[in-house]
């Protein structure tokens, strides 16, 4: 069992677990919120104290959502190295997942094909590029990205659940 380093979630009330967990899922704290509805209603113990099971209640609960909900939450996530990031309003995570990726340090060409890609895949998708950037810098971001702009929609859509939760599982272990 691995604890958190920063909390204890079966101390907190509804309120602090919320506020704590709130942006694990980028601005969709309906997560955080159902994930302590679900374990205070099977009885909050330690079990909630691990990050692997506290993780994987928050991602079957975002499998689970209507596919309105999964989408809302998949637009709430910045474009990698979009406007919000040159703005400077991106989440604390999200610019610190960006800025380790390197992304931070792309020249006007690299930024530019970003924003290409960008928006190439949103026309395509109606929805971001989403990528789970830890470990990966911006070459391999960029190489990932020609690869899957590729892909039919379904498959991307369930791609990019699947990389939410990547990203929601190295935010919780951050904590």
């Amino acid at each position: 069992m691995t604890r958190f380093n920063t909390c204890t979630p079966s101390q907190l009330s509804q309120s602090d677990f919320v506020a704590v967990f709130a942006d694990i899922y980028e601005h969709s704290p309906w997560v955080a919120e159902a994930a302590f509805q679900q374990f205070q209603h099977q009885g909050i113990d330690d079990d909630i104290d691990d990050i692997a099971r506290l993780q994987q209640c928050m991602a079957d609960i975002l499998l689970a959502a209507s596919d309105e909900k999964k989408l809302a939450l998949i637009n709430a996530h910045p474009d990698l190295a979009g406007r919000a990031a040159v703005n400077g309003e991106l989440t604390t995570a999200s610019t610190s997942e960006q800025t380790d990726a390197g992304i931070d340090q792309c020249t006007a060409e690299e930024f530019t094909h970003f924003t290409q890609l960008n928006d190439a895949y949103k026309a395509k998708f109606n929805f971001p590029f989403i990528k789970a950037v830890r470990g990966a810098n911006r070459f391999l971001i960029l190489a990932d990205f020609k690869r899957r702009i590729q892909n039919d929609i379904d498959t991307e859509f369930k791609q990019a659940l699947l990389e939410i939760n990547k990203i929601a599982e190295f935010r919780l272990n951050d904590l």
